[in-house]
């Protein structure tokens, strides 16, 4: 287990379960010396959970997961250090926000064309501020199918071959992008998102870029022109390869490298807090990390 973890979610996302003082909590209790919360294009858990950590043995890192376009592709990235207190990030939150309360109908609309049901107050129940994401459908339409008759969901029932993270492995295969019931969101470009960490005092750090990236050589080049400064090499969604890749690459090109869990709670079952090896490395990425925070 690793003593740190620089990438989780708490309920200020709309698919993450616990609130940031439980978080705090579970980072204790797994023996953290350095987490970050880093919550879908909103920094309002991170108060709290400094407030939260006070008096403890556990440092936290201001950040913010934004979601942003690159050569057509959606990518995260993940801002280390940021001033939470800047405006800006509220008007993102709620510009995005109001999109995906917008978005929300056209996907349940869009998964009951493949023939997926699922019962319209449960879903009620789990929306987050009339937010509904793939997620709550898969566990909704779990929930109403739980006699097992409709053959599409077997794959995420106990035992199918995607119940290890049912409910995010059915917004990947369904949901995500190039799939049947994505809905389109109005991300800003990647350039952008650089732009907007690096003026509010953040590291922007490319987040588990083996699964957007893939080991391409050429488009990881062409990201990090535009300000990328370092990559989550390891993350819950990396192979050892894929690790042992993204590691080269930060040390060739002379890049930050980070390690996080992704932890969500129930969203994604199988991922842990400190869940993450970093090969030895915790120390060397926490003080590196840091010290970029603290020039920038």
């Amino acid at each position: 287990m690793a003593t740190i973890d620089l990438h989780m979610h708490s309920n200020y996302s709309s698919d993450g379960e616990f609130a940031p003082g439980q978080l705090l909590e579970m980072c204790l209790a797994a023996g953290l010396t350095h987490a970050a919360i880093a919550d879908h294009n909103s920094v309002r858990g991170i108060e709290a959970a400094i407030l939260a950590a006070a008096g403890t043995d556990l440092s936290i890192i201001p950040a913010i997961e934004m979601d942003c376009t690159f050569e057509g592709i959606t990518f995260h990235l993940l801002g280390y250090g940021v001033d939470i207190t800047a405006p800006i990030f509220a008007e993102l939150e709620h510009r995005l926000h109001t999109q995906e309360q917008a978005a929300s109908q056209v996907l349940m609309d869009r998964i009951r064309q493949l023939g997926i049901e699922f019962d319209d107050e449960v879903i009620a129940g789990l929306a987050y501020d009339g937010v509904v994401t793939g997620e709550m459908i898969a566990e909704a339409a779990l929930l109403y199918d739980d006699s097992g008759k409709n053959p599409l969901l077997d794959p995420y029932r106990k035992g199918g071959d995607r119940s290890d993270n049912p409910f995010v492995n059915f917004f990947w295969d369904v949901c995500s992008q190039g799939k049947h019931a994505h809905v389109p969101m109005d991300y800003q470009p990647l350039s952008l998102a650089v732009e907007i960490i690096r003026a509010y005092h953040g590291v922007p750090i490319l987040a588990h870029p083996g699964l957007q990236v893939r080991e391409n050589v050429h488009l990881l080049g062409r990201i990090l022109e535009v300000g990328v400064a370092g990559l989550e090499v390891f993350s819950s969604y990396h192979s050892q390869e894929q690790a042992r890749f993204y590691r080269q690459a930060v040390q060739s090109m002379s890049l930050l490298m980070t390690c996080g869990s992704d932890f969500h709670g129930k969203t994604k079952q199988s991922i842990t807090i400190g869940g993450i090896d970093a090969e030895g490395q915790e120390a060397a990425i926490v003080n590196a990390l840091i010290d970029a925070i603290e020039q920038s």
